[in-house]
């Protein structure tokens, strides 16, 4: 079984719920093994919530802080890529997860 522990980051941590629940159910309908939580960047408690997880992935809308949250953090991070996360389209967000995983 594959296991992931992501940490979602938009804005004020609202906007990603839905695309947690899609991540959630693609897990649980392909055996992944899923810790996800989801912080806004406004609060910047995201840094000690980060310590939690494996991977940070960030929504587009605050894709310009991608430099700024990798250095705060020392982890690896993305930002989602807009239509993926616009569709929720959880197959290719977890191929994002694992490259980062890898890299």
């Amino acid at each position: 079984m594959k296991k992931y522990s992501i940490l979602l980051l938009c804005a004020a941590g609202m906007s990603t719920s839905l695309l947690m629940r899609k991540l959630k159910k693609y897990a649980l309908d392909n055996n992944i093994e899923l810790n996800i939580d989801a912080v806004g960047l406004s609060a910047n408690d995201y840094v000690d919530e980060a310590k939690k997880h494996d991977v940070i992935l960030m929504g587009p809308q605050v894709s310009y802080r991608l430099n700024e949250v990798k250095e705060e953090t020392g982890m690896p991070v993305a930002t989602i890529p807009s239509t993926d996360y616009a569709l929720g389209n959880a197959k290719n967000i977890f191929a994002l997860t694992t490259k980062l995983l890898h890299e």
